[in-house]
This record gives C-alpha cells, structure tokens and sequence, in this order.
C-alpha cells in the first residue's frame, strides 16, 4: 500500500483525516482502532527495515565484486579488434550503415564503440 514508512503513514493518515478506517484482509490491521493503527505502523517499519537491508547487502556485494576485480555490466558488442576493424574500413571510406551490417549491430552501436 505504501512504497516506505512515510508514504504509508500518509496514506494511513489520509485516510483517518477523510474519516475512512483502513482494514487489510490477510494482516490483523484495523486502523479503526489504536492497536491496529500500532500494527500498520510496525508492519510499515519493518518492510522499510527489509529494503533497506537489501540495498545494503547488494551494495556490499558489488563493492566486494569490484575488489576481486569483475567487470560488471554488459559485455562488450565489439571486441578491440573488431573496434580496430571497423575504424580501418571506415577510414577507408566504407560506409557506417555497411561497416555495421559486416559487424551484425547496429550503426548507433558502432558510433558508440568507435568514440574511445
């Protein structure tokens, strides 16, 4: 219902404002009354605990792969001497649309690995 506490409790106190209660069928939250609105409140706090524990652990992980030196991200869509290749025909006046089509991608593609 919430994307984090605060919207949560926005939303929930929203709602109180309009005087509309907040009832979920699988929880036992009932915003009507105080342990209810208690529950929300917890439930919301957790979830957030939950993300936010995630996040850290997919950064530490990264970092960690970073160290042991992976690369991440996508491979590469030419190899340098594919690179190398495409600058030779190029130079000598082939076409980008041709030079591409040779390669198997796209022209922006080859614009993009010709830049470095």
């Amino acid at each position: 219902m919430g994307r984090s506490l605060s919207h949560l409790v926005t939303v929930l106190s929203d709602l109180q404002g309009r005087g509309l209660a907040f009832r979920s069928l699988t929880e036992a939250i009932d915003t009507e009354s105080a342990a209810g609105r208690l529950m929300g409140h917890t439930l919301g706090a957790l979830a957030e605990f939950e993300r936010a524990l995630i996040v850290e652990r997919t950064q530490a992980g990264l970092k960690a792969a970073k160290k042991r030196g992976t690369k991440l991200g996508r491979k590469p869509s030419l190899s340098d001497d594919q690179r190398k290749h495409a600058r030779e025909l190029l130079d000598k006046g082939e076409s980008p649309l041709a030079v591409a089509k040779l390669l198997n991608v796209c022209r922006a593609t080859l614009y993009n690995n010709l830049k470095s």
